[in-house]
């Protein structure tokens, strides 16, 4: 590179990675007619390096160069200067646009030309992912390429521009194919089909982007479609080439077929340590290392750095802490064993007792340490011993391991006093207090390596044969070591077992800490150990905080159920964390492990104190349940709500706008449903607020995968005693039950649950539930095409609306009733019935009414013949329900748009839509807006001349229509029968080794 910086030049930027252009500072500049554009690219490109006059004339023109070429090109040049150095006079020699010998050059910074930053960045992606990282590789890459701005050097006439053009183009694709695969590396796979398919099309003989594409549809859950593609690329192949797929292609097809597990591997197994051969210098009082020692191999390695390191004059001190049962002394032993010949004057061990009742007294502990070093007759003091103990300590190189210590107190006497030797101690509370010690955390294993430990007990042949219960196992051991060490011996001292008897055992979670005890091992003495050090309130909100089955509980909600100030939960909460009784991975978000939490609920078992649990409950569910309705209010403003079972004491959590309401929506809808299941066989003090947040989550989440687990509580509510002495509690039940149903596309028991609802509510009495379940009904029997019924039924809803004063309700029903128009051939009533909710809807102001009043008139217009008039309304619902962060319902605006899109054209378009339609329903687990976006993408890529992967998403569009009973399976079949044309199915290739 030999571009250099003046000052004239310094301001200057140039694009030629799609347009010529150029700018001073954020001014564009006017560089003239495309040949003295010419001229500006041939100098731009050969970065400051001089360019002679004829290879500027034969790169602009040619073997057709005019007489006058070379004096136009002198004009060229002196416009250039011009633009470039606008102050310049007339006789001051040109600083950026210089004469050289026969020829020119440009002298600007590095870094003014795009394409200059392009290569930068992509040799910076090139040794990020030699040096092993993928992540800032693919990101670098993804930087290089947004640089991009179109057709590079487009419209710049000459040779030299169409030779450059070209290889700048083939520059672009090869980096966009790598940042594809490295993105498959790193389990971006999902994200890049789009891209892909778009290269794809682009570049349809460029094998190596359909293989890529193959593999991120497998990864995507989309095998079909990914042999679509290969199917597809063959029969181009033959057609345009008369040849068969090449070695890559063709293996990842076979591949595909024969379900190589490897396809689905993101990521190598970490390296494992390497032990150094131990040497016995004594004393030596470790423990004996355990020979199945597996896992932890990145913490191995950090910890045996840092107590070698030791520098300077400060001793190097570890702590470990973790919760008892994690593994930290098998941890620090092992690690202690593997110093041994770096620490040549030996290894003193002790076990201080800390989590017991009697933790060992220090002065005790010096007087065998000092015996250990050859000094018999210790002091009597605990200083004079503390003295002695770091004089002969000084001149020497010893390893002091420590373990399960109580608390700094009792450490300080035993920590050496000079450099040279190094301490490493365990315990269950985390030491900050202790002064310059390197505190490491120490967490459950990975799945990976709990199943290597559990298989290196119980044997790989066992494990092997039951792989997925040998999954189940670890899972419920919570991958605690000492959880799996015993669920394995277990398993091992018992040959007619099989895994998968021992899998069942444990999945009962009253008994699994039963479960896992053998001999004198037991996780719930050793969880017992660490309960016993707390003091009374800290038991008290151990025991309280477990009563909700929630991944973790964020400080409001440990704040209700204990029943204190903000200040004071807190406090307490960060108690428990600092003894390993809870753990805070996320600042004011608190959690158990799995075992720990089983153990403080059997702890609330046994002390029987009902009264006190339900009272905390009832504190969380008062919060939950006013939070709800306050995030209600402001995600549907001016909306009519359904009527309150329950009246909260609580004023809940306040938000500033509908997104913190979304937000909040999505961080905490575990702790919405474990607070709701924790109220099974509860009085109706606890139901009532209860059912009452799922009534709203009903409405505001909209989340299909939620749907098996909000049905299973709604039907044991709908069981229990209480409710079936309460019928206002029974209607709000089925009503919530309908609606759950409903969104998982459940129509025949959405109807049944939303007439029963309706049957129980009196029929002279107008209330919003009544409203509410007479419209979710009408919507149900439309959506299984009956319309007919259900238009009479929205008639009720809307006689019962009436006695309401709520125009984004009316607005909604006028929506709603649209659409039943349009299935009894009632089009003109249709569309004045859409466009008046439309008016009402951006009349009231509520943009969630509007989104839902435009998504329904573009599907009328669209029924109704105007696909390009339904496009507009489609696109604008879906930024506004983009805006709202409503997926599921973006999903079904881009599906409907792509149906549009199809009927008036505009293929690619509607593909492209398809696409991002199928991604979000895939993420929610959306099935009948899977169905939609298959249906569309399929009929998309049938007319874009990809047959085989088109039928195979209307397959699949077809099987998800089927099973839900919907009416749009039969046009689909429809298509598929008049469409099945496929190439013969080719050779199966031999798999990679």
């Amino acid at each position: 590179m030999e571009h250099q910086d003046t000052r004239s030049a310094a301001a200057l930027r140039f694009q030629v990675l799609g347009p010529v252009q150029a700018w001073r500072g954020d001014v564009p500049l006017a560089l003239g007619s495309p040949q003295q554009q010419a001229v500006l690219v041939a100098l731009l490109l050969n970065e400051g390096r001089p360019v002679t006059t004829d290879d500027l004339v034969d790169g602009i023109w040619g073997d057709r160069t005019p007489p006058q070429a070379v004096a136009a090109l002198r004009t060229y040049v002196s416009r250039l200067r011009s633009v470039l150095e606008p102050n310049r006079t007339a006789r001051k020699p040109s600083e950026v646009l210089v004469s050289m010998t026969d020829g020119y050059a440009l002298r600007i910074p590095t870094d003014a030309l795009d394409l200059v930053v392009f290569e930068r960045h992509v040799a910076d992606a090139s040794g990020a992912r030699a040096d092993g990282g993928l992540r800032p590789a693919h990101d670098t890459l993804m930087a290089a390429l947004d640089l991009w701005r179109g057709r590079p050097l487009a419209g710049v006439p000459g040779p030299y521009a169409d030779a450059q053009r070209n290889r700048l183009a083939e520059r672009q694709l090869a980096v966009a194919e790598e940042r594809c695969a490295l993105a498959l590396e790193i389990g971006l796979h999902a994200d890049v089909v789009a891209e892909l398919n778009s290269l794809s099309a682009a570049y349809p003989l460029r094998e190596r982007l359909r293989e890529l594409l193959m593999l991120a549809l497998y990864r995507s859950g989309r095998q079909a479609e990914s042999l679509g593609v290969y199917a597809d690329t063959r029969k181009l192949l033959i057609d345009e080439l008369g040849v068969e797929p090449g070695g890559g292609l063709s293996t990842m097809h076979g591949r595909i077929l024969a379900g190589d597990p490897e396809l689905l591997a993101h990521a190598a197994a970490p390296p494992q340590a390497v032990e150094e051969p131990a040497a016995f210098v004594p004393p030596a009082q470790l423990p004996a290392d355990v020979s199945d020692f597996s896992g932890r191999s990145k913490m191995v390695s950090e910890l045996r750095d840092v107590l070698r390191a030791g520098s300077g004059q400060a001793v190097v001190v570890t702590s470990l802490a973790g919760i008892g049962g994690v593994g930290k002394t098998t941890l620090a032993v092992h690690v202690a064993h593997s110093l041994r010949p770096d620490f040549p004057d030996g290894q003193l061990y002790v076990d201080l007792r800390g989590a017991g009742a009697s933790p060992a007294d220090p002065a005790v502990v010096l007087g065998d340490f000092l015996h250990a070093l050859g000094t018999p007759d210790a002091p009597d003091s605990l200083e004079q011993r503390a003295a002695l103990y770091r004089s002969l300590l000084a001149d020497k190189r010893m390893l002091i391991l420590l373990d399960n210590a109580r608390d700094a107190g009792q450490l300080r006497p035993l920590i050496p006093g000079v450099s040279g030797n190094a301490v490493m101690v365990t315990s269950r509370s985390r030491l900050a207090e202790l002064p310059g010690a390197h505190l490491v955390d120490i967490e459950e294993l990975t799945p990976d390596e709990a199943l290597a430990l559990f298989s290196a007990i119980v044997g790989a042949e066992r494990v092997g044969a039951e792989p997925e219960a040998a999954l189940q196992v670890v899972t419920s051991c919570g991958f605690l070591p000492l959880a799996v060490r015993i669920a394995a011996a277990r398993l091992a001292s018992r040959p007619r077992w099989s895994v998968s008897d021992l899998a069942r055992r444990l999945a009962d979670q009253r008994n699994r800490l039963q479960e896992l005890q053998l001999g004198n091992l037991a996780v719930e003495t050793t969880l017992g150990l660490g309960y016993a050090q707390l003091r009374p309130e800290e038991a008290r909100a151990f025991r309280l905080l477990a009563l909700v089955d929630s991944p973790d509980l964020p400080l409001p909600a440990v704040t209700a159920l204990l029943g204190t100030s903000q200040q004071e939960a807190e406090d307490l909460a960060e108690a428990l964390v600092e003894a390993n009784m809870l753990e805070c991975f996320t600042p004011g978000r608190y959690r158990y492990h799995d075992l720990l939490r089983l153990y403080a609920q059997r702890q609330n078992a046994k002390l029987g104190d009902v009264e006190q649990q339900r009272g905390a409950l009832l504190r969380l569910l008062d919060l939950l349940d006013a939070t709800m309705q306050n995030a209600q209010r402001v995600m549907e403003p001016d909306d009519l709500y359904v009527e309150p079972l329950h009246r909260s004491d609580s004023a809940g959590q306040r938000f500033a706008d509908s997104h913190a309401a979304r937000g909040w929506l999505r961080s905490e809808v575990s702790v919405l449903l474990s607070a709701v299941e924790a109220t099974a066989d509860a009085p109706l003090r606890l139901l009532h607020p209860a059912m009452d947040i799922l009534q709203t989550m009903a409405f505001l989440v909209e989340d299909p995968s939620l749907a098996p687990r909000i049905r299973t509580m709604l039907r044991a509510a709908a069981a229990s005693p209480a409710a079936q002495q309460d019928p206002a509690a029974l209607a709000s039940v089925h009503h919530a039950l309908g609606q759950i149903h409903r969104v998982a596309s459940e129509l025949q028991e959405a109807e049944e649950a939303l007439a029963r609802s309706l049957a129980l509510q009196p029929a002279d009495r107008p209330t919003a539930l009544r409203l509410a379940t007479a419209n979710g009904l009408a919507i149900t029997l439309f959506l299984a095409g009956r319309p007919a019924e259900a238009l009479p039924v929205y008639h009720q809803a809307q006689e019962t609306g009436r006695h309401f004063a709520s125009p984004i309700s009316e607005a909604r029903l006028l929506a709603n009733m649209a659409r039943a128009y349009v299935g009894l051939d009632r089009h003109a009533e249709a569309l004045e019935s859409a466009r008046a909710a439309v008016a009402a809807a951006r009349a009231s102001g509520n943009v969630p009414g509007l989104a839902d009043t435009l998504y329904q008139l573009g599907v009328v217009l669209r029924s109704t013949g105007s696909p390009g008039e339904a496009a507009v309304h489609l696109r604008e619902a879906h930024q506004l329900y983009r805006q709202q962060q409503h997926p599921i319902w973006e999903g079904y605006s881009l599906a409907r748009l792509a149906a549009c899109l199809l009927a008036d054209g505009q293929f690619p378009a509607a593909a492209e839509a398809a696409e991002e339609s199928l991604s979000i329903a895939q993420e929610i687990e959306a099935a009948y807006c899977q169905g939609m976006a298959n249906a569309a993408l399929g009929e998309a890529l049938l007319e874009l001349g990809q047959p085989s992967r088109g039928l195979a998403c209307l397959r699949e569009a077809l099987t998800v229509f089927t099973r839900l009973g919907v009416p749009e399976a039969q046009p689909v079949q429809d298509l598929i029968a008049s469409r099945h044309t496929e190439p013969s199915p080719p050779p199966v290739p031999p798999v990679a080794p």
